[in-house]
């Protein structure tokens, strides 16, 4: 995590109902980066409908119940079956998700950008700090965004 993002996720704790959109908003904009990285057709059809929630701004049983959902999917992930799984940041990928409909922002960032640098170079990436860089820069921008009231999600830089 970079100091400016650690800095900004530090308005979003502790978690409290009052900053719950905010939370979901830049979690979405962190799940949105590493769409193309999901495989699974569930995963998507329940990013897809988190994605519409936010944007109804329904923060109801229905998320909560997506919120669950997500989590079972990510646990039940295969990961990858080649032998060192080079590229293959399904996993991460749909931890993002995860994280992000269940309001952990700073989790949803963690694992976008190991899911971001893996997908891009595999686990020998993931090793170099700098790799995070464009990451962590996109993250900051997309938090300061959200924070200041703009709410749009773009998952390219």
């Amino acid at each position: 995590m970079s100091p400016e993002v650690d800095r900004l996720l530090a308005n979003l704790e502790p978690a409290s109902p009052e900053n719950l959109e905010t939370r979901l908003r830049f979690g979405l904009a962190c799940a949105m980066r590493v769409k193309h990285l999901l495989e699974n057709a569930e995963v998507m059809a329940c990013l897809e409908a988190f994605a519409a929630l936010v944007q109804a701004q329904d923060f109801g049983l229905e998320l909560a119940a997506l919120a669950e959902r997500a989590d079972r999917l990510a646990n039940g992930h295969q990961g990858s079956r080649s032998l060192d799984g080079v590229g293959h940041a399904a996993v991460s990928a749909t931890y993002t998700f995860a994280k992000a409909i269940a309001g952990k922002a700073r989790q949803a960032a963690e694992y976008a950008a190991y899911a971001a640098v893996y997908g891009q170079g595999g686990y020998g990436a993931t090793s170099d700090p700098s790799a995070y860089e464009p990451e962590h820069e996109w993250q900051a921008i997309q938090l300061q965004g959200v924070l200041n009231g703009r709410h749009a999600v773009r998952s390219a830089a």
